[in-house]
């Protein structure tokens, strides 16, 4: 693992004009102040999120229920699930979103205040946030990061 083929991993896929000026931000900070990974690790999460999402059916268009409201879209597991089901062919993609999901553990009700808005998305309480969890994070993005359809 080495942190800046990961970054450059990603920037190599990341949507030109939505995605890549702000990783290369990303990556300036954290190499210039490595203790900023508090602060990144949220930028991150909301990336690996829509980067799965670029993959599956909801990915930019409008979802909306059958009276024309609009719809929730799919979060953590839920949109793992979606995209599993959406690439079932693409058994490498398979197994890296089930290596995935460890970012996306479901809240409960004692978790309160601990997690990602008290939803699907996953949790982690920010004091657990370490400089090798942000690493580790930034390296399963770079796995998946070709799989992307942005």
């Amino acid at each position: 693992m080495n942190i800046k083929n990961d970054f450059q991993e990603i920037l190599d896929y990341a949507h030109y004009w939505n995605w890549a000026p702000d990783w290369l931000i990303v990556k300036e900070i954290y190499e210039k102040i490595p203790e900023s990974y508090s602060v990144l690790t949220p930028f991150a999460y909301a990336y690996l999120e829509e980067l799965i999402r670029s993959t599956t059916s909801e990915y930019g268009r409008e979802l909306l229920d059958e009276k024309g409201n609009a719809k929730r879209r799919k979060v953590g597991l839920g949109l793992i699930k979606l995209a599993k089901d959406e690439n079932n062919k693409n058994l490498k993609y398979i197994e890296k979103l089930d290596e995935i999901k460890k970012y996306f553990e479901n809240s409960t009700d004692l978790d309160s205040g601990d997690n990602r808005n008290s939803v699907d998305h996953g949790y982690m309480h920010p004091r657990f946030w370490t400089q090798e969890s942000f690493e580790n994070l930034i390296h399963d993005i770079a796995q998946i990061s070709k799989y992307s359809r942005f």
